[in-house]
């Protein structure tokens, strides 16, 4: 039951839909894509992306200082479940967005976006 309840928990935010139908559309981002894409702070995606490991929803791998994500196909069942969940957001303004806002992010390197946001973080703390 508990894992009913945090699928439905993880299916229940915007932004964690986004995350979703961004690793839908691509096999695998960076913490710091996915921070630029949502445009929240670093901890908020790492609650976020820790709710949807809860999930089971999304696996993550670490190499060296970076924490890559990529959505779990291992569960037959809870891959139809977010294809669905994913056909259904497909229709929202929101997924444009995420698609657009996908494009411009992946012009760069994941080491150009952690840089920018190191120095706008670092620049709202003055």
């Amino acid at each position: 039951m508990n894992q009913l309840i945090n699928l439905f928990k993880a299916f229940s935010d915007l932004n964690r839909l986004r995350v979703l139908a961004a690793l839908s559309q691509h096999e695998e981002l960076c913490a710091c894509q996915i921070t630029e894409l949502l445009a929240i702070t670093p901890a908020s995606v790492s609650r976020h992306m820790n709710i949807l490991i809860s999930a089971h929803l999304v696996e993550s791998r670490k190499e060296g200082r970076w924490v890559y994500y990529r959505l779990n196909r291992q569960n037959k069942q809870v891959n139809e479940l977010v294809n669905w969940v994913m056909r259904e957001f497909e229709n929202d303004p929101a997924a444009t967005e995420t698609k657009e806002r996908m494009a411009e992010i992946l012009q760069y390197t994941p080491e150009s976006l952690c840089q920018k946001q190191r120095q706008t973080s670092c620049s709202h703390k003055k």
